[in-house]
């Protein structure tokens, strides 16, 4: 033990000392925007709608790089009043980011381009998204062997009936909404209609969005964008040239000479954006004591503290008390990212909601995501922004329980119960569902239905019926939301935050961020390489897309309670 103890304190020591030179060596390394510059737009890194500052150093050697994307806008907005800026250079390969955001990016780089400074794109191939993104630049380039992947959106999804016969592992499902298809995949071998219907209808209005905006920068019509996508007329750099996606193929010193021409410089200097914001441009700078706070709800919907990776009650509630007692806070911008999740967590946050609303204006931002949950907790707001994509409603309520009765019948397993009362025992696992205990569980998955219409039909000053017939857990984009009532306008984050401006009577702000999350010593030490977390070993060894559904089956055993969550989880390729 001494000895282990001493190799432990050791350790701690080494990293200690390393941290130390480490940042040392980084303030030394003073990052400069030079003369004739140009903004180096990359995302590989992730692109979250919150990423909260720490003050920990072992954050800052083996964190993850992540972008904050209110970041990446005031970066841009920066850019375009900046004289060292002369330029934008769209430098993407795979874009780790949501669709929405990437709405959210390329209109602010529209507001860019109205400076009268270029945009221009690189890349050695383009996938779906990255065009979608570089689609904005006045020119394209590719490098000769490169190509477009434009064929269209796409989404799947796994069926698991028969391997439950056949195994007899089974989820018991109650749920309400013909809709609520988070669960339909363990109660039969393929799509419901309803299901399709709804996945049709919003990847086609997520499509024409696509299309609609680089028909628009690319000046080709929809018609023939959908011909280019269904006879793959981008899968080359020639073709993609021929049929106007791109302006040409080449090499990437042949595209420096273009930037230092654009420049009108012998040799371009380039400045990632990563650094733009380190040097201090990922804020908009002002002086006025009013605020803004701007809430972050992202991820999903878990009972407890929760964190920067999901939303639990504890976190929130107590940013919503702190954000109430400031006086210098004059409304209040909650931003939703967010599938939905537990029912009781989004119940607990929407009270808190409603009283902050009764003292300061509550406006919604939603992101990629405000489903289920989490259009629960938005929709008491006094006004609700979304962009075109974003995926929304899935106003329906599920449960799920885990049943294995099947499987210990066939390997000879028999679970005997002894109870006090009637009801004593419960559910078993090992025994099939009662119809008594079913009825009490459907009880309860109408009763929090019932809720969540009646929250619906207050905020949106709707009927229950009304509420009702757009529910039934059936998914919307942002852009069929505006039409049925869902939200109000649509528009990112800073549309908000000028409609909550305009709600609480300020001409100028400045905003602020909550939560705010204090990390413990676990905490700390979890991303040393030494203490390599178990999801990058279980991804190591099983895979991105073996470990997708690993982490499904993981998510839904972690869902206690009833759920008010999207229907699946959805991957659009």
């Amino acid at each position: 033990m001494a000895s282990c103890l001493s190799i432990t304190i050791a350790f701690i020591l080494f990293f200690v000392v390393l941290v130390v030179v480490i940042s040392s060596l980084n303030k030394e390394e003073e990052i400069v925007v030079k003369n004739n510059s140009v903004l180096e737009i990359t995302l590989s890194d992730a692109v979250k709608d919150y990423v909260p500052q720490s003050d920990n150093p072992f954050d800052a050697m083996f964190a993850k790089n992540s972008f904050q994307m209110s970041q990446i806008i005031n970066a841009i907005e920066n850019a375009k009043y900046d004289d060292d800026i002369k330029g934008i250079s769209i430098e993407n390969l795979m874009v780790n980011a949501g669709i929405s955001q990437l709405q959210t990016i390329r209109k602010k780089i529209i507001e860019f381009k109205e400076s009268g400074k270029f945009v221009t794109a690189y890349a050695d191939l383009y996938t779906q998204k990255n065009y979608y993104l570089s689609s904005v630049a006045d020119a394209i380039y590719v490098t000769p062997y490169g190509n477009v992947e434009f064929r269209g959106l796409s989404s799947e999804r796994l069926f698991y009936k028969d391997f439950q016969d056949k195994y007899g592992v089974k989820m018991e499902v109650i749920r309400h909404g013909k809709y609520k298809s988070a669960v339909e995949g363990y109660l039969d071998n393929k799509m419901s209609d309803a299901n399709r219907e709804q996945i049709t209808s919003f990847l086609n209005s997520i499509w024409s969005v696509f299309l609609e905006d680089i028909s628009k920068s690319r000046n080709i019509s929809v018609s023939e964008l959908n011909n280019i996508a269904d006879n793959l007329l981008g899968r080359s750099s020639e073709l993609s040239v021929k049929n106007n996606l791109l302006d040409a193929a080449i090499y990437k010193d042949e595209y420096t000479t273009i930037l230092n021409e654009l420049a009108g410089v012998e040799k371009v200097n380039k400045i990632s954006l990563e650094d733009y914001i380190a040097y201090g441009k990922g804020r908009i700078r002002s002086t006025s004591s009013n605020k803004i706070a701007v809430l972050y709800a992202q991820g999903t919907m878990l009972y407890g503290k929760g964190d920067d990776t999901y939303i639990g009650q504890g976190s929130i509630i107590k940013a919503i008390r702190k954000i109430k007692k400031d006086k210098n806070i004059k409304a209040v911008v909650l931003r939703v990212n967010s599938p939905g999740g537990v029912a009781l967590t989004g119940d607990l946050i929407g009270r808190e909601l409603a009283l902050l609303k009764e003292e300061k204006p509550l406006v919604v931002s939603m992101g990629n995501l405000a489903a289920s949950g989490g259009y629960w907790i938005a929709a008491n707001a006094d006004k609700i922004y979304a962009e075109p994509t974003t995926i929304t409603g899935s106003i329906g309520v599920f449960g799920t329980i885990p049943n294995f009765s099947g499987l210990v019948n066939d390997i000879g397993i028999n679970a005997e119960q002894v109870a006090t009362n009637k009801q004593s025992s419960g559910y078993s696992v090992y025994e099939p569902m009662s119809k008594e205990f079913y009825d009490e569980r459907k009880e309860g998955v109408e009763r929090v239905y019932t809720t969540f219409l009646q929250r619906v039909a207050e905020g949106r000053k709707m009927t229950v019926d009304e509420a009702d017939a757009i529910a039934q857990g059936r998914v919307w984009t942002g852009k069929e939301a505006l039409e049925i009532g869902l939200v109000d306008e649509l528009g990112g984050l800073d549309n908000a935050l000028e409609g909550a401006a305009t709600l609480a009577g300020l001409v100028d702000y400045r905003t602020t961020d909550y939560p705010r999350y204090k990390k413990d010593l676990e905490d700390a030490f979890k991303n040393f390489p030494f203490a390599m977390s178990k999801e990058n070993l279980l991804k190591s060894e099983l895979g991105e897309r073996n470990y997708s559904v690993y982490n499904e089956i993981q998510r839904f055993s972690k869902m206690e309670g009833i759920q008010a969550l999207m229907p699946y989880e959805i991957n659009i390729k």
